[in-house]
């Protein structure tokens, strides 16, 4: 079984996408942390854009789904978390070309 690194981690979940704005979670800065322990489960620390998002299961298990599929793991835990909060800043230099903000 190979081992599955954090970078494998991070290009599944540029496939998930935030279903109001048309840039994926990973540019957005919405992925707070990523770790894969010795079996290769991978657990996932995200936010969203707003803590009161109505689409936040969706999110959370489109991210499982892209992080087995794309990874080969076996389960990926997402922990979604409000704090700190999101804030634009953290929106990739990629991402905010993606909204044309530079």
């Amino acid at each position: 079984m190979a081992k599955i690194t954090e970078e494998l981690v991070f290009e599944a979940l540029k496939d998930v996408y935030d279903p109001e704005i048309p840039v994926n979670v990973v540019d957005l800065g919405l992925i707070y942390g990523v770790k894969v322990d010795e079996n290769n489960k991978v657990f996932v620390t995200m936010t969203l854009t707003a803590p009161g998002c109505p689409m936040a299961s969706m999110v959370e298990e489109d991210a499982r789904e892209k992080i087995m599929s794309g990874t080969g793991a076996k389960d990926a835990e997402i922990e979604m978390v409000f704090d700190p909060p999101w804030t634009p800043e953290l929106i990739s230099d990629e991402g905010k070309k993606a909204l044309g903000w530079g």
